[in-house]
């Protein structure tokens, strides 16, 4: 046997070994959404239309106990490495307040982590990535990329590196390696661009040439699409779907979603619904509030119909069936105000229009690309390229329904997220609807991919010790079980901290951020079981339970990088 023969059939034993490696292994689809409240869905309680949503949701199962960590950085670095995010180095967002690679506000994804797709890759999976990555330092396109997808597991990206952006112009646009526009992209000419078709397209095409190239292996595909993020921008067709939907303001909608979730049997009816932020009669623009909320629905509406677009395609691929659908939100609504306010200066006029590869180099864009200043303020209606508006905290406490705070907080409206599973293959059908109670967060799913996809967690990698995963599998609730955690669940985001053990929830504000003040920086109580919408706080009359679990977060926070504090206030004390 020749040089020549023998090196086709080491190629040959190894394709064997490959396709080996992926058989009877599911597909994992892991698809998040963004800047998003409990029950905006419509399997959970909302009013958007999300009929591809309700059907996963129907065929699947759904978590009514599923925890991010409140905020857009953190919630990614915690999804993709199975850590709690300060053990990432995105203890709050990226560029970071340390130079140190060791400590838990670097904001880079640390060398003592793994994303999902670096571990599941070893394991015979093909790896791809569509949307927002936002776990990296972006230096522009001459930057360090060593924390892009492509060096972190995955084989394909098409997607943005940043956080947030215009819709119809994103900023920090990438195919691979390489930084686009919307009108220099080869690979993808639309009529009319818009992100949240732009990242499902792409996911349709990685399906499509895999399907082709790769059909014996399986695949993990993590799409991040950034909808519902600030700006509102949303098409034409989809606003008017819900025009005059909002006109009445927050309190008809808010009530009527609490009366839904208690119907849905998402929430206990007993609990009392947390307070109204907002008061319509005091609107000043009501014509331009309801805008707001009428587009923040399309832009779900969209949303919903492209990932009905992806199930299309995996139907027509035989895949369906064998294809694990997990999806979930970042965080719980924001109350941030960008482009709000009165506008009291006259926008530009002298902007030229950009070149076709001219990059947008601001997450609030100044100008479109055909050279028209970006409006801000009740002047401006929301939904086209040349507006950039927020929906504000009022609509923000609607979508966290029946919750309270919002996103940065560690209340239930910051860190409460819808969890639908779909699989038809591995979920009962006589399961199918079910509920799951069971608390879970994002570092069970590193867990739960590891253990669907039949790969190895290493304690080593490329030289550096890796930080052992913190979360479970959610695999046995698939089967109706429960599972043991063993130990408490923990928070921390600019000195919002909190731990759940059990019923009970632990819970204080920081004074870094606030969207409604000065708040009371003591550690309240909460027994979740009787009260979940955090209204009564029996932390007098539980001393021993509220020492026990201050001290337990304390030794996870020296534990997990959270200690030292980055913050130039002192959030104040954590240890009784």
């Amino acid at each position: 046997m020749n040089d020549r023969m023998i090196a086709r059939l080491v190629v040959a034993i190894l394709m064997m070994c490959i396709a080996a490696l992926g058989a009877d292994k599911p597909n994992i689809l892991l698809i998040m959404s963004d800047d998003m409240g409990f029950s905006d869905i419509g399997c959970y309680g909302g009013e958007v239309a999300t009929p591809n949503l309700d059907q996963l949701a129907a065929e699947g199962l759904r978590f009514t106990q599923f925890y991010n960590t409140s905020r857009c950085c953190p919630t990614r670095a915690s999804l993709l490495t199975g850590l709690y995010p300060h053990q990432a180095g995105m203890g709050h967002m990226t560029g970071g307040y340390s130079p140190r690679e060791s400590d838990g506000y670097v904001g880079d994804i640390n060398e003592h982590c793994l994303t999902i797709a670096q571990v599941l890759r070893p394991a015979g999976y093909a790896t791809y990535a569509c949307g927002k990555w936002h776990v990296a330092k972006d230096d522009g396109p001459k930057g360090p990329m060593h924390n892009w997808p492509l060096q972190r597991g995955f084989d394909r990206f098409y997607g943005t590196i940043k956080g947030g952006g215009n819709y119809y112009d994103p900023t920090a646009l990438c195919r691979g390696n390489t930084y686009i526009t919307p009108v220099n992209d080869a690979l993808y000419k639309p009529d009319t661009f818009y992100y949240t078709n732009a990242i499902a397209d792409n996911a349709v095409m990685f399906l499509k040439d895999h399907a082709d190239k790769s059909p014996d292996k399986p695949f993990f595909m993590y799409i991040a699409f950034t909808a519902a993020h600030w700006p509102m921008h949303a098409l034409p067709e989809d606003i008017a779907k819900y025009h005059g939907k909002y006109d009445a303001g927050y309190e008809p909608i808010r009530k009527a979603r609490f009366e839904r979730l208690k119907q849905l049997g998402l929430i206990d009816p007993s609990w009392d619904l947390s307070p109204q932020a907002g008061d319509w009669d005091k609107v000043k623009h009501k014509e331009w509030e309801a805008r707001c909320m009428e587009v923040y629905a399309a832009m779900i509406d969209r949303m919903d119909q492209n990932i009905g677009h992806i199930i299309e395609e995996l139907k027509r691929e035989g895949q369906l069936d064998n294809t694990v659908i997990f999806f979930l939100q970042d965080n719980g609504g924001c109350a941030e105000g960008i482009g709000r306010g009165e506008r009291k200066q006259p926008y530009p006029t002298n902007l030229k229009p950009m070149g076709p590869d001219e990059l947008q180099t601001e997450i609030i864009t100044k100008q479109t690309r055909d050279g028209r200043p970006v409006r801000q303020g009740p002047e401006a209606m929301p939904g086209p390229a040349d507006t950039y508006i927020s929906y504000g905290r009022d609509w923000a406490n609607v979508s966290n329904t029946p919750f309270r705070q919002y996103k940065h907080f560690v209340h239930e409206g910051g860190i409460s997220t819808p969890l639908i599973v779909h699989w038809p293959r591995g979920i009962d059908a006589s399961r199918d609807g079910k509920l799951v109670t069971t608390p879970g967060h994002l570092i069970d799913l590193m867990a739960t991919c590891i253990d669907l996809g039949g790969a190895t967690y290493p304690k080593q990698a490329n030289g550096h010790d890796i930080t052992p995963m913190q979360g479970v599998s959610l695999r046995p609730t698939f089967d109706g079980k429960t599972i043991d955690r063993g130990r408490p669940i923990f928070w921390e985001h600019e000195g919002n901290a909190a731990v759940r053990d059990g019923k009970w929830k632990l819970v204080r504000f920081g004074n870094y951020y606030s969207v409604d003040g000065k708040h009371d920086m003591d550690w309240t109580l909460y027994d979740m079981e009787a009260d979940r919408t955090e209204m009564h706080d029996v932390a007098a009359a539980h001393p021993d339970i509220v020492k026990r679990l201050a001290e337990a977060w304390f030794e996870w926070a020296q534990s997990s990088k959270v200690l030292p504090w980055p913050w130039k206030k002192d959030p104040g004390p954590v240890h009784p």
